[in-house]
Order: structure tokens, then sequence, then C-alpha cells
């Protein structure tokens, strides 16, 4: 019997909030946490918050052009409708994180810790998760200018129709990676492509790159 080839799919539990609190954003400090609270607008434009831990909330139409939150942990919360041309989020967890209807420009995902991550309905400009760690992560119907991954680990990651203008995959390291359901239109850094599964369509889409990767001359 022929080994069964096909990627696990991410495994991602459900977000269920009750009894939440409306909460001000104006309040919200570097280093707090904050728990069971409904975020609704508000502007956290250029605000340090460092080290912030934000668990089982809700955040609705938030504007957070260039916020800085450094090693903030972000648990058990849902994310709709974010507003960030510029965000820095380095070395941050998410964790049981649904994030919808947003639109960030540049963000700065590097040497993050993801599990259990939906990205749904969002377009995203330059993200860079350099050096992440990813685990059951879902994008569905996304569009995303370019998306960084050298030196990231990623495990049990699908794209469910999707668009991404150019890839960057030196140095990764894939496993269950699912990439039939990406509209691709450059790659680099196809070594690092090892462990994902693509369709017959975007290898033949790629063969172009993929021969000049390993040297061929294609001459008609």
């Amino acid at each position: 019997m022929p080994k069964d080839t096909r990627p696990t799919a991410p495994r991602i539990d459900e977000i269920v909030l009750a009894d939440l609190v409306d909460g001000e954003l104006a309040e919200l400090a570097a280093g707090d946490r904050v728990d069971g609270l409904r975020y609704r607008g508000g502007d956290i434009s250029e605000r340090d918050l460092t080290g912030v831990s934000i668990g089982e909330c809700e955040l609705v139409g938030v504007f957070a052009h260039d916020a800085l939150l450094r090693g903030a942990v972000l648990a058990e919360t849902v994310i709709e409708r974010l507003e960030a041309p510029v965000l820095r989020a380095p070395r941050a967890t998410l964790r049981d994180v649904l994030v919808s209807g947003s639109r960030i420009g540049s963000v700065e995902f590097y040497e993050n810790h993801w599990q259990s991550v939906r990205f749904v309905g969002c377009k995203l400009g330059f993200v860079n998760l350099r050096g992440a760690e990813l685990r059951d992560i879902r994008f569905t119907d996304c569009t995303i200018e370019e998306l960084d991954l050298g030196g990231a680990k990623a495990e049990r990651v699908a794209f469910e129709q999707c668009d991404v203008r150019a890839l960057d995959a030196t140095g990764a390291k894939l496993r269950d990676v699912d990439l039939r359901g990406l509209d691709l239109a450059a790659i680099s850094g196809l070594e690092g492509l090892r462990g994902a599964t693509m369709d017959g369509m975007q290898v033949a889409l790629l063969a172009t790159t993929l021969a000049s990767h390993v040297g061929i001359h294609v001459v008609d």
C-alpha cells in the first residue's frame, strides 16, 4: 500500500469567550496582565506595551500604528478589524488566537512563538517571521505581500484561498506545511521548502525558478 504523503492538518481549538467586561485601552501599560476584557475601538499607536499579557480578551476595531508589543503574550484572544500600517511585536507569544478582517502593513513577528493561531480575511504587507516557531497555524482568505520564514520552524501550517506575492523560506525547517491553497508568485530559499506540500500546478509554475536553483539552463 502506498504511503500517505498528505500533510497533517493544523489542530486548532475553538475560542470561547464569555462574561467579558468592557475595558479601556488607554489604561493598558507595558507589563500589564489583563484577562476577560472586551476592547471596542481605541488607539494604541506609538505606545510601548512591551511585555503586556492579554488573556481571554476580545479586541475589535483597534488602531495600532507603530505600537511596540515586544515580548507580549496573547492567549485565547479574538482580534477583529485591527488596523496597523506598522506593527512591532518581536519575540511575542500567541496561543489560541484568532485574527480576522484586519489590515496590517509591515509587521515584526520575528522570533515569535505561535500555537493554534488563525488569520481569516486579512490583508498583510511584509510579515517578518524570521526565526519564529509556528505550530498549528491556518491562514484563510488572506493576502500577504511578502512572507519571510527565514530560519523559522513550522509544523502543521495550512493556507486556504490565500495569495502570497513573495515567500522567503531560506533556512526554514518545515513539517506538514500545506501550500496547496496558496497562489504563490515568487519563492526564494527553495531548499527551505523541504517538508512542504504543493500541487502539480504550483510546481509547474515554479519550473523556471526550480531549474535555475539546480543549475539547469532552459533554452527554447
